[in-house]
């Protein structure tokens, strides 16, 4: 459902790929960010970010967004479509190749596959800075070693040196699709997000986003990565752990169990109130403060805890 209430100057956003339904996990990370954003009297935006065809089934996108309205979420205008903007992406991936900024690869998968590992995974070693003659390439944004620094809202201050510790990374694919990287840059600063609230598991792709906003001359906006919901195997919950979709019955059980997640005092007869009781009550009252530093919530039915 869409909002059009007045607000301020903030702008949020909840970027959901559509692989699959919703889950726990991915409706925490939800969760966290509207409450940012209402708590701020800013908008919230809904984002699906849909560009890789290869892994969407068809009508997870409107899976989400009915999952998101059943447990009342509110979003301001319409969603974007993430692969209604590849023109717009690929001419900025263009543009940086005129600079010299970015350049084709050829390296495939294999290529790669006896190169140096950092904690970012394969250190690309930068095969094809001079040039290249394969004929099926993928685009490389140039990385240096200089730190790049941000002060994260709630995991603190991050710095990573891009070129030794992931090296040149991928904005355009071998197959022809826009990498996440660049997407998620690109549209971040076309809707005017102001700050960028998500999962710790993307909390050591910022700095290379921080690096392409540079490049593209566009505003960094501030972030906060929060912790994300595990099970008790100490996995991510996704598709590939098994994470069951949410329940499209009561909402209101899981919502309160949302909240808790997030660190929030929940009363005792709050989970007799209205949908939108509970989220006026969590709005008035948020304050993520208890996260500060924490990686994991430890998600099961009956218990949840943090790491």
């Amino acid at each position: 459902m869409t909002t059009s209430e007045p607000s301020s100057g903030y702008v949020g956003r909840f970027a959901p790929s559509p692989t699959g339904p919703l889950h726990f996990g991915s409706l925490l990370a939800a969760a966290a960010s509207y409450l940012e954003a209402k708590a701020a009297h800013g908008r919230w935006l809904v984002r699906i970010e849909d560009i890789d065809p290869p892994r969407e089934p068809p009508g997870a996108d409107t899976e989400i967004l009915r999952a998101l309205e059943h447990y009342g979420f509110a979003w301001d205008g319409p969603v974007l479509y993430q692969s209604r903007e590849a023109a717009r992406h690929r001419a900025l991936v263009e543009a940086l190749v005129s600079r010299g900024a970015a350049y084709a690869c050829g390296c495939s998968r294999r290529a790669l596959a006896g190169a140096r590992r950092g904690p970012l995974g394969i250190i690309y070693p930068g095969t094809c800075r001079n040039g290249t003659r394969a004929r099926r390439t993928a685009i490389r944004v140039r990385t240096t070693d200089a730190p790049i620094t941000f002060d994260d809202r709630l995991q603190g201050r991050q710095t990573q040196r891009l070129e030794s510790e992931s090296g040149d990374f991928v904005i355009l694919r071998r197959d022809g699709l826009i990498a996440y990287q660049l997407a998620v840059v690109a549209d971040d600063a076309a809707q005017g997000v102001t700050e960028v609230v998500r999962g710790i598991d993307l909390l050591d792709s910022t700095p290379r986003q921080i690096h392409l906003q540079r490049l593209l001359g566009l505003r960094t906006p501030a972030y906060a990565h929060f912790p994300i919901a595990v099970n008790a195997r100490g996995e991510k919950l996704g598709k590939s752990t098994g994470a069951p979709a949410v329940s499209l019955g009561d909402p209101r059980p899981l919502l309160l169990a949302l909240l808790r997640a997030l660190g929030q005092s929940v009363p005792a007869d709050l989970g007799s109130a209205s949908l939108a009781s509970i989220w006026a009550f969590a709005t008035r009252h948020w304050d993520p403060g208890g996260l500060a530093g924490r990686r994991q919530v430890l998600w099961m039915p009956e218990k949840i805890g943090y790491r």
